[in-house]
């Protein structure tokens, strides 16, 4: 079976300026994804979905293909990766190209490993029931314990009912792990709900996972990446 990557990179970033393509350990942040789709061998093509002029240059200088350019509708604050993606997948069908799956890569995952986009693939042609496989990790507490701020600044429990349960008799969660996202092409197509019973995780470690969109995530993906590298966990 046939797969491609789509790497979604919009140009503009409120919270971080030009946030794709600020350097990231001496590389544009794209060009850690890019490089890593590529070397994976799992792709027959490496897409990326853009609006700007100056990611699509940089993008097939590392060996990307950008075959279109994203409209403004899908390049604004709201639009949705599902959105982003199935636009993609449409459009390069519509281009006489012809592939099983399509994994979303995010730009900004600088600790992403083959080995787990490869347990994504394997999941999905061993389920062929399910549409979907994609990174999670476990919350490091239990979100039954979780508090908030009430009006005055006091805190209060979410969910007061486990407010005596100990945090060990409470199940794990997960959260998205906001790395990759496989999916069958007539499953993005589609318009397939994924956080739903069609979905399959691929469970990663906490110390890989680290959503970067303010400056503070940014600086502690700069820590953790020197660190994986230094024990050699990143190529």
């Amino acid at each position: 079976m046939s797969a491609i990557a789509i790497i979604p990179a919009r140009g503009g970033s409120k919270r971080i300026p030009r946030k794709n393509l600020k350097l990231f350990h001496g590389e544009p942040m794209i060009v850690h994804s890019i490089r890593l789709a590529l070397a994976s061998g799992l792709f027959q093509q490496v897409v990326v979905s853009t609006d700007d002029e100056e990611i699509a240059t940089l993008a097939r200088a590392r060996g990307a293909q950008v075959p279109f350019m994203r409209p403004a509708a899908l390049a604004d604050d709201f639009a949705g990766t599902a959105a982003v993606i199935a636009h993609a997948v449409e459009t390069l069908k519509g281009q006489g190209w012809s592939f099983d799956f399509a994994c979303c890569i995010y730009a900004t995952a600088p600790l992403l490993q083959a080995r787990f986009l490869c347990q994504g693939l394997e999941l999905l042609e061993q389920n062929p029931e399910k549409s979907f496989a994609f990174s999670v990790c476990e919350f490091g507490f239990p979100i039954q314990r979780a508090l908030m701020l009430d009006g005055q600044g006091a805190l209060l429990p979410i969910y007061p009912e486990y407010r005596q349960t100990r945090s060990q008799d409470l199940p794990p969660s997960f959260q998205d792990a906001g790395q990759f996202y496989w999916g069958r092409s007539s499953a993005w197509s589609g318009g397939e709900v994924m956080y739903s019973s069609a979905s399959l995780p691929v469970i990663l470690p906490r110390y890989l996972v680290q959503d970067i969109d303010t400056p503070e995530d940014w600086k502690r993906a700069e820590y953790l990446y020197a660190a994986l590298k230094a024990g050699g966990e990143l190529q």
